[in-house]
């Protein structure tokens, strides 16, 4: 059967994207070629969004941008926002701002922007990462805002987002080890690739970094004659009486707590105020930051999980939390945040993880090594990529851990809830943002 033009059913925006996989080879290929092609054939949407703050960083990206994104929608403003990866649905990735609060974009303006890149990039070669950014150019320029929020994917200097020429500032969370075999396998390497997002002139705040990623950060700023605004030494965060109290040269913010749980999200949320405060052309009230500061969410990043599929089969009253970290650093605080929750209510900890072949299992569990002894090893639905459990059990038995595997998430918790405990457990499930979409979906909490 044929249909006339006008009324021949459009893909859907799944269908655009496999087919758009096989435009390449390779998943992660660091250049900026492609990205100047398709965006010179779109017309250079990316001159035409609205003024871009960029993060990038290794931990924490997220979360800063939750807190940006919230305390510029108290200020008011419509804020359009990218950022990497989606935990359950792909539309995650784009929100259009709107009076209000922003909106995740609709599947059909999802299937329109995609299907448009589509037709411009003509076949060429082309990663997923590549076309979807080229997309969030397409879908911001076309829809009005005061401000786009831009998360860098992975580096920094290669990165597909690193095609903004006068950003309103440059934003670095903490770097750490992570991505070796693209970065480099030195935190002087990869620093330097994160601080590629620096711009001539163009504020750069910076989170307290190690001193060899200070270091590389410091250069990079000089040489771009970009003034440094640096955790520590410009602009300090401190918890006093479980209050956020935040100073620089301009003042001091006494503000409630962030709703995102753990001695880290200070940290962020502190991040965030010192971007604002750095922007000359931007006017936030104190006002403004309290609200977003206690209203800013980001799902997977110490989340608990009350209710839900997943949920029913662990034990009664038992704590069940969800963090997508999967690095050394990412691991260090969750297990503060950990024992942050251990001091108010003591309870048994159980860890069940699953972590993807190209991460640092030992090095990750580690970190919890003085908290449980008990880790149930998991793999990742869906994920080729995704470690064997049996080599996640070994790095754990390495560390004088209990350990055990299941087969699924849920079997783990069920596997647990079989247990005799004195006291309700806490569990933690985490690893991967993807382990961390796959438990949403299972469970029906869906971010939005």
């Amino acid at each position: 059967m044929t249909f006339p033009a006008a009324k021949r059913p459009s893909p859907s925006y799944d269908d655009i994207l496999a087919r758009l996989a096989s435009l390449h080879p390779k998943r992660i290929d660091l250049t900026l070629d492609r990205m100047w092609r398709i965006l010179g054939r779109l017309g250079h949407p990316e001159r035409r969004i609205p003024p871009v703050i960029h993060v990038a960083g290794t931990n924490g990206k997220g979360s800063t941008v939750a807190f940006l994104r919230a305390i510029l929608e108290a200020a008011g403003l419509r804020v359009h926002v990218y950022t990497s990866p989606h935990l359950v649905r792909f539309n995650e990735r784009f929100r259009l701002g709107k009076a209000g609060g922003g909106v995740l974009v609709t599947d059909d303006q999802l299937r329109v922007a995609l299907d448009h890149c589509e037709r411009v990039n003509a076949g060429e070669p082309i990663t997923i990462f590549e076309i979807e950014t080229a997309a969030a150019f397409h879908l911001f320029a076309e829809y009005p805002a005061d401000i786009t929020l831009l998360e860098v994917g992975l580096g920094g200097r290669l990165d597909a987002t690193n095609v903004i020429d006068a950003p309103l500032a440059s934003v670095l969370t903490s770097i750490g080890m992570d991505h070796i075999e693209f970065l480099g396998d030195t935190l002087t390497k990869i620093a330097a690739e994160k601080a590629g997002i620096i711009k001539t002139n163009v504020p750069v705040i910076c989170a307290e970094q190690p001193p060899e990623a200070e270091a590389a950060i410091e250069q990079a700023a000089k040489r771009a004659h970009a003034p440094l605004h640096a955790a520590t030494q410009d602009w300090h965060v401190n918890v006093e009486r479980g209050r956020l109290v935040y100073s620089d040269e301009r003042g001091l913010l006494d503000l409630s707590a962030p709703r995102l749980f753990g001695r880290h999200q200070f940290d962020n949320a502190g991040l965030a105020i010192a971007t604002l405060r750095a922007i000359e052309s931007l006017k936030i009230e104190p006002a403004d930051f309290e609200q977003g500061i206690a209203k800013a969410e980001w799902p997977a990043r110490m989340q608990r999980l009350t209710s839900g599929a997943l949920v029913a089969a662990a034990p009664h009253d038992s704590e069940v939390w969800l963090d997508g970290g999967h690095n050394p650093d990412g691991g260090r605080v969750i297990a503060a945040a950990l024992g942050d929750l251990e001091e108010r209510v003591s309870r048994p900890l159980v860890v069940i993880a699953g972590m993807m072949s190209n991460k640092d299992a030992g090095g990750f569990l580690a970190n919890f090594a003085g908290q449980t002894r008990h880790i149930i090893a998991v793999t990742i639905p869906d994920q080729d990529n995704a470690m064997a459990p049996d080599v996640l059990a070994d790095a754990a038995r390495h560390l004088g851990m209990r350990v055990e595997t299941a087969a699924s998430v849920e079997a783990a918790l069920r596997a647990i809830a079989k247990l005799a405990y004195e006291v309700p457990p806490r569990i933690l499930i985490t690893g991967s943002l993807y382990l961390a979409g796959h438990v949403l979906s299972e469970n029906g909490t869906l971010p939005g």
